[in-house]
């Protein structure tokens, strides 16, 4: 197996013009992963989304201190494809939905509802930063991208929310701004 080469600091630069001229209000649903167990990943076509329990199936509400604020997490899809150089990789975010839409807190504030698919989810004010294993497997540069100025910001390690409205969501799902 060979090793992962990851991103640099200035093709991570080189890149962000891309990432910041996503949809900002009618993007698309462009992978749906589920995480069944610590480091599994399955990646969906649809996926059941959830009052209780987020996508159905994900071990998210198993956690040591799961909270609804932070039932699903979404990231960038132009993102993703920055970080992981190759869609087969995109799952190692360790996100659940990834949406081509521009994610920014300028765009999309805390309480901002989106409809994705059959859904309605709103966006928390709990922040989603990336940590040790987002390191490991998409490396140190990444991590850094993501999480310093304008990173922040820009939300390029993702969003957290919970769900409104359950139901159905699939990968080509128009994912709407409302409120």
């Amino acid at each position: 197996m060979t090793r992962a080469v990851h991103a640099t600091t200035e093709e991570l630069l080189a890149g962000l013009d891309h990432v910041r001229s996503s949809p900002a209000d009618l993007g698309t649903v462009e992978l749906l992963v589920r995480r069944p167990a610590e480091g599994l990943r399955e990646v969906l076509d649809e996926a059941e989304l959830d009052l209780e329990v987020g996508l159905v199936g994900d071990r998210w509400h198993l956690g040591s201190s799961p909270t609804n604020d932070s039932q699903l997490t979404l990231m960038n899809a132009r993102l993703a494809q920055l970080v992981a150089r190759s869609r087969e990789r995109w799952p190692l975010a360790g996100d659940q939905l990834y949406v081509d839409l521009d994610l920014s807190v300028e765009n999309l504030p805390a309480g901002t509802h989106l409809a994705v698919g059959e859904t309605v989810l709103e966006l928390t004010e709990v922040p989603h930063t990336g940590c040790a294993k987002f390191s490991a497997r998409l490396g140190t540069e990444a991590l850094k991208f993501v999480n310093k100025s304008p990173g922040r910001e820009l939300r390029l390690r993702g969003a957290n929310a919970r769900v409104v409205t359950p139901g159905t969501v699939r990968v080509g799902d128009p994912v709407t701004k409302l409120i």
